[in-house]
């Protein structure tokens, strides 16, 4: 778990093509998020960038992870 390999996928953020990248677990968890939520990747990646626009940001691959983490918190 630890030795976890980093993935880059190319997403699409508003039209643009954007990469990110981040550790498997976490692309496992947010696409399983996304299935949960019933919409696409992309879809989710640009609600997350729309909201880390502005004051102190966070990086896109931040943005993701924490998203996922605070996913884990919520109940089922």
């Amino acid at each position: 778990m630890l030795d976890a390999p980093i993935v880059k996928r190319s997403v699409t953020i508003a039209g643009h093509a954007s990469s990110v990248s981040i550790e498997k677990p976490f692309w496992d968890a947010f696409k399983a998020i996304a299935d949960e939520k019933g919409t696409s990747i992309n879809k989710l990646v640009t609600k997350l960038d729309d909201a880390r626009v502005g004051g102190e940001s966070v990086n896109l691959s931040s943005a993701i992870r924490l998203y996922v983490l605070e996913s884990l918190k919520q109940p089922s």
